[in-house]
């Protein structure tokens, strides 16, 4: 990225409170990024683990699966989940409050005896399912936010730091120069009218 300025001390100073700006932020953005980075890893963790928990509460009822055909599905549904926003490192992410459930009556004398299990067994499991759904997407949003991070502390580090560093010290060199030029100007100025008053005075 190409750093526009021009060979002059306001250019100068506005590169300055640029930079200053820039070295101030690093910090702040390089703690949010590692902040962003643990929240990601402990995310996908808890994504893992849940999903791991259904599987295992799968097949552990793997034995009922000749039974589910005659399962009637609408005995139970999910009527409500409730969600709410939590800021992890400025980031909105889900949470799961809760999951609740609409259960139709049925006759216990006429059911089979395991419908109660059954209607047990899938109410864990669809929270389960959901926790692994919120945490999925808890991951997703908070590894772009990470990943937006990086980037920036890539384009302040890499980029535009050394940018404007680069830019002021070009302006200081040629404003050092032009100084230079004119107390060398104001010298030989300053040698030929003494050379000429001297040269009057014969």
């Amino acid at each position: 990225m190409a750093i526009k300025f021009q060979y002059n001390k306001t250019s100068l100073g506005e590169l300055g409170k640029q930079l200053k700006m820039r070295q101030k932020a690093l910090p702040t953005i390089k703690s949010k990024e590692s902040a962003l980075r643990s929240e990601v890893k402990k995310a996908k963790d808890s994504a893992g683990d849940y999903c791991r928990r259904l599987d295992a509460l799968k097949a552990e009822y793997d034995y009922m699966v000749s039974l589910w055909g005659e399962f009637d599905c609408d005995l139970l549904r999910i009527a409500d989940v409730e969600l709410s926003t939590q800021k992890i490192a400025g980031v909105r992410t889900p949470v799961l409050q809760d999951v609740k459930f609409e259960e139709k009556a049925y006759d216990l004398f006429s059911s089979p005896v395991w419908f109660a299990d059954g209607i047990d067994v899938l109410k864990r499991m669809a929270r389960l399912g959901l926790e692994y759904e919120v945490y999925d997407r808890k991951t997703e949003l908070l590894d772009h936010a990470r990943r937006k991070t990086t980037q920036k502390v890539n384009l302040y580090e890499k980029v535009q730091i050394p940018g404007y560093e680069d830019a002021i010290r070009k302006i200081k060199r040629f404003m050092e120069d032009e100084e230079n030029l004119s107390k060398s100007a104001q010298k030989i100025v300053k040698t030929k009218q003494q050379a000429a008053g001297e040269g009057a005075m014969l």
